[in-house]
């Protein structure tokens, strides 16, 4: 579908254990809803069409034929519908009886893949009754498809690729899926029949989950529920959606539940790209089968998440908080252990990242036995810079117990802008000064006292280029440079609720506009808000995090904006913002090709060393 997104669907039939004709009317239901709610893969369970439990009934003729004729139907009632589906069968192949997923599209069976591992231990006894699939790919005569456990079923000319394994086959060492995936395969189903015991369900789900991750697929599990014999044991359909690891939908027990999902196809096929380790290896014993499959745009299942780098939920903010402060924090003791120095200057503007970078500096400095006065927070005031933020400098900086000092540079800028013959106007040569005066006055501490300079840029601002080069584009760790604003502004905040008896000065820099405090100001009124001129930064790091991290293209962004920002912002203002992005994240990217070293935090990094490399003069956006 357009942009590789395919919204997918599970289901547990409520069957009548061996009435082939009746499951087949409710197989069919379910069709009808999937094919209403505009879903394109529909999985349904293990030998839903007889009853997985039916026991010896599956060494009967008449079941078997009556599933024949079940199939027959359920095939028929596919016939212009836009969707494949897969449903567990019984299927003689070879005089042998195999647990199959028979593969539907528009009116007819194209595929068979049979059970490759058949359980026979515990409460299972299928090989009582079904063989295990070995050997090469058949044609079944019966339905006139091929029949094997080497099969990919492709859209034709489309992007989703889907195969199929069978309960057990999950749960052993050398799963078929692994093969499908290196095969190509970027969607799983799997028609199962998994028995419910006690913790059984979290381990499933772990299970699926991981699997997904593993093979950089999406996975269907469907599982059987009511309608089952409970002789000796119970089934609760429970069905999952996964994808790259994360659940996306998941069935409660007991209750049967049609579950849906979008995946996304093109996520999945630029994470096998990108990681080298995932092998392709092609098996000339597989075959492809075409299947077509309309392309339509999918209303979107999955509305995307507004701080894709922030989590949504309390309790995962407050852990992923500190494992990133953590994270920073070991970075910089690293350094400065490695370097043999053990003081730190930060130039503290009271904004947001240079107040990320002391409490990172303050974390580090204590779990090396350092005084906190080894940190030495430099304030730089000059034309732009406001009493507030300039308060909230001094005042963090005393309650922290660090050095502090203030040095005032706007007597060296208006030297420095005479010298170079200047007029002191408020161009870019006026603000670039300034950002290169600090700059040299943080080096220039750090040599005087042996120590060396935490860069406090983030990477939202390495990202837009929001930042002068040579000037605060420049320090000798940068414990911020792979972290988004709006994760920054998440770390001060979770820092408030430790620190009591900083939390006062902490609220009023959230509070603060973001400014580079560059312009001339009567001290009292910030008159250079950052998101009113590069455009807001929960934007940006949207735009940011579906570029890099998942390789989106420009209109597919857009596409998942607009969603997500949905009563926010208006689609015009999403494409405004959307051409900026693109036009500074390119002209800027030789400010990003010599980056100082730090820190990687998440999945997004821009270092030249470890993540994104590309041209300084690479056009673009």
């Amino acid at each position: 579908m357009k942009d590789g997104i395919y919204k997918i669907a599970v289901a547990t039939p409520k069957i009548t254990l061996g009435n082939t004709a009746e499951n087949a009317k409710e197989i069919i239901r379910l069709i009808e809803e999937a094919n209403a709610k505009g879903v394109k893969v529909l999985t349904l369970p293990e030998l839903c069409v007889t009853g997985y439990t039916a026991g010896d009934l599956f060494l009967l003729d008449s079941m078997i034929s009556g599933a024949t004729e079940a199939l027959d139907k359920i095939a028929d009632a596919t016939a212009g519908k836009n969707m494949l589906v897969v449903v567990g069968a019984p299927v003689i192949m070879g005089g042998k009886l195999y647990s199959t997923a028979v593969f539907i599209s528009r009116g007819r069976i194209i595929g068979i893949v049979p059970k490759s591992n058949i359980p026979n231990y515990s409460e299972f006894y299928e090989a009582r009754m079904f063989t295990a699939f070995e050997g090469d790919n058949v044609y079944d005569e019966t339905f006139a498809c091929p029949f094997g456990a080497k099969l990919i079923f492709k859209q034709r000319g489309g992007k989703l690729t889907v195969s199929s394994e069978i309960c057990e086959d999950l749960w052993v060492p050398d799963s078929p899926s692994v093969s499908h995936a290196m095969n190509g395969a970027l969607l799983i189903c799997n028609p199962s029949a998994s028995d419910e015991t006690i913790s059984k369900a979290e381990y499933r789900r772990n299970l699926v989950a991981m699997q997904s991750a593993k093979l950089c697929c999406a996975y269907a599990y469907a599982d059987a529920g009511r309608g089952e014999s409970t002789t000796d044991t119970v089934y609760a359909g429970h069905n999952i959606i996964a994808e790259n690891g994360n659940v996306l939908a998941e069935g409660a027990l007991f209750e049967d539940e049609f579950i849906v999902a979008d995946i996304d196809i093109n996520k999945l096929a630029h994470d096998r790209r990108r990681m080298t380790s995932f092998r392709s290896r092609r098996s000339k014993r597989y075959e492809v089968v075409e299947f077509v499959l309309d392309e339509e745009e999918t209303p979107l299942e999955r509305k995307p998440t507004k701080n894709p780098f922030v989590p949504a939920v309390g309790k995962d903010l407050t852990k992923r908080a500190e494992d990133i402060l953590r994270i920073q924090t070991a970075g910089l003791i690293g350094r400065m252990r490695n370097c043999r120095i053990n003081k730190c200057v930060v130039g503290v503007s009271g904004g947001l990242d240079s107040t990320l970078a002391l409490l990172v500096a303050v974390r580090a400095a204590d779990a090396l036995g350092l005084p906190r006065t080894s940190i030495t927070a430099v304030t730089m005031p000059c034309f732009g810079t406001t009493k507030r933020t300039k308060s909230n400098a001094e005042k963090m900086s005393e309650i922290l117990g660090v050095d502090f000092r203030t040095v005032e540079i706007g007597e060296s800028v208006k030297l420095h802008l005479r010298d170079i013959g200047h007029n002191g106007s408020a161009d870019v040569t006026f603000e670039n000064a300034q950002a290169r005066e600090r700059t040299q006055v943080l080096f220039d501490i750090a040599n005087s006292i042996g120590g060396i300079v935490i860069g406090t840029g983030d990477l939202s601002e390495l990202a837009l280029g929001w930042c002068t080069y040579n000037g605060d584009h420049m320090s000798s760790y940068a414990v911020n440079a792979s972290v988004p604003k709006t994760l920054v502004r998440h770390l001060v905040a979770f820092e408030a609720e430790c620190l009591p008896e900083i939390r006062a000065v902490l609220l009023d820099v959230l509070d603060t506009p973001v400014s580079p405090e560059l312009l001339p100001t009567d001290s009292e009124k910030v008159v250079q808000p950052t998101e009113e001129i590069v455009g807001p930064y929960e934007l940006h790091d949207f735009f940011l995090y579906h570029f890099i991290r998942w390789g989106s293209s420009k209109s597919k962004i857009r596409r998942l904006a607009v969603a997500a920002f949905e009563g926010i912002y208006s689609p015009e203002v999403i494409d405004k913002w959307l051409g900026v992005f693109f036009k500074r994240f390119f002209s800027s990217a030789f400010k990003r090709s010599c980056l100082p070293d730090g820190a990687k935090v998440g999945s997004v990094s821009l270092s030249p060393r470890g993540d994104w490399r590309m041209p300084s003069d690479c056009g673009g956006g």
